[in-house]
């Protein structure tokens, strides 16, 4: 279930194209687009999901085309064919991530798994970008949003593989927005606190209760729980005209995590 909101359609004749749009974070805010009036096109490799989140929206408002990311010849497809069912593309969201099995030692990590996780997480950002920006810069407007993590700001809170390919992201984003700024094209980037979900879950390997409770004990703001729908909104935000003035930023959706170092207690409440 999707809250409402105050103010709907501030994607009104919006066209979206989203990686790994079929389930998790993606498919959330494929949901939260089309509430707000946007086509949208789902890119994904998990078929039989994405076919289904766009049945719900009907064949007019939504499409699906399969996409491996880490992979140019999927990426500039599924833009041109974002183009050619609704004639344009006005927000591109670089979704779609892996995450690697957990090794807490350096030296048990595989080459193999650190190059596959580089190869979607930053691969298939810059070739976001690139596809995106090759049909958004022609008519001088769009924006790109990067999905980062907490990890691209701070370290020690997931592999190194995927550590370091956030970080990758939001340097990706930075180098962008300085470029595409002459065309009136924003990219920022929604880095946000652990959450439940099928990245999550494959990685810590437990379930979303699980995930959730410890969350709230790792969180800084307590009383509320991060969810998918709240970096949805984060995305809806950074694709609608509200945030026209908004480019090269790392909106860091955290409660206030990565600004505390609580090491040394120093708000600590007595039980």
């Amino acid at each position: 279930m999707i809250r409402d909101c105050a103010f709907l359609n501030r994607l009104e004749g919006k066209v979206a194209l989203i990686t790994g749009g079929a389930k998790g974070i993606g498919e959330v805010t494929a949901r939260v687009f089309h509430q707000h009036g946007a086509k949208v096109v789902i890119a994904d490799i998990e078929d039989d999901l994405g076919h289904l989140v766009c049945k719900d929206f009907g064949k007019n408002a939504a499409s699906y085309v399969h996409c491996d990311v880490s992979k140019e010849v999927d990426v500039k497809n599924a833009v041109d064919a974002t183009v050619a069912k609704f004639g344009k593309l006005d927000i591109m969201f670089n979704n779609a991530g892996i995450v690697d099995p957990w090794k807490s030692n350096i030296t048990n990590n595989d080459e193999a798994d650190f190059e596959k996780v580089l190869g979607v997480n930053v691969k298939g950002v810059f070739l976001g970008t690139k596809h995106a920006a090759r049909v958004m810069v022609p008519v001088k407007r769009g924006s790109i949003i990067n999905n980062g993590s907490i990890s691209s700001v701070i370290g020690g809170i997931a592999s190194h593989a995927y550590v370091a390919s956030k970080h990758a992201v939001l340097g990706l984003t930075k180098n962008a927005a300085a470029e595409l700024g002459q065309y009136g094209i924003r990219v920022n980037c929604i880095s946000s606190f652990v959450l439940a979900s099928s990245l999550t879950t494959n990685f810590i390997s437990k379930d979303d209760n699980e995930i959730e409770s410890w969350a709230r004990r790792l969180a800084n703001l307590k009383g509320v729980v991060l969810t998918a729908e709240d970096l949805a909104l984060a995305a809806l935000y950074l694709g609608s005209d509200e945030s026209g003035y908004v480019s090269g930023h790392n909106f860091v959706l955290d409660g206030g995590f990565s600004i505390v170092n609580p090491s040394f207690g120093l708000f600590k409440q007595n039980p």
